[in-house]
């Protein structure tokens, strides 16, 4: 289906690098959907599951919610308030930093492990959802996001 009969866009766009900004703003809330339905079995946000990764990459070295928000995809997410509502959940633990009593620490646990690896599987079929397009159009995809973010 094209984007202007998912939206039942009647009028044309004014320029197809509109179309191209609706288009991603579009295709973005329906992966975002698509995301929560893949987690919501598992209690989690997209945003914590975001913050589980992150921290997963950098096990066994702790980070700060600083350094956690910095590695976040949505930039506008409260780190320090997800990563209570996961050490609540057991699935990180939180201590004071040695260095800098200011700042705290942040581990995955054994616990919050497992949990990635039973949402490994859902997570990777998702894939699928790519599987219209070759891995050179997904490569050329690639590269021109990355060309609009710069």
């Amino acid at each position: 289906m094209s984007l202007e009969e998912d939206i039942k866009q009647e009028k044309g766009f004014i320029s197809e690098r509109h179309k191209a900004l609706v288009n991603i703003i579009y295709t973005e809330g329906w992966l975002r959907n698509r995301m929560s339905e893949t987690l919501k079995p598992f209690d989690l946000t997209s945003q914590q599951y975001n913050v589980l990764r992150i921290l997963r990459g950098s096990s066994p070295k702790a980070l700060s919610t600083s350094c956690i928000r910095d590695r976040m995809l949505d930039k506008m997410s409260d780190a320090s308030r997800i990563v209570d509502r996961l050490h609540k959940k057991g699935w990180l633990e939180k201590k004071t930093c040695a260095a800098d009593k200011r700042l705290v620490d942040v581990h995955i646990t054994k616990s919050g492990l497992e949990l990635l690896r039973k949402i490994d599987a859902p997570i990777n079929d998702m894939g699928q959802l790519f599987s219209s397009i070759t891995e050179e159009e997904a490569t050329t995809l690639n590269l021109i996001l990355d060309k609009l973010r710069n």
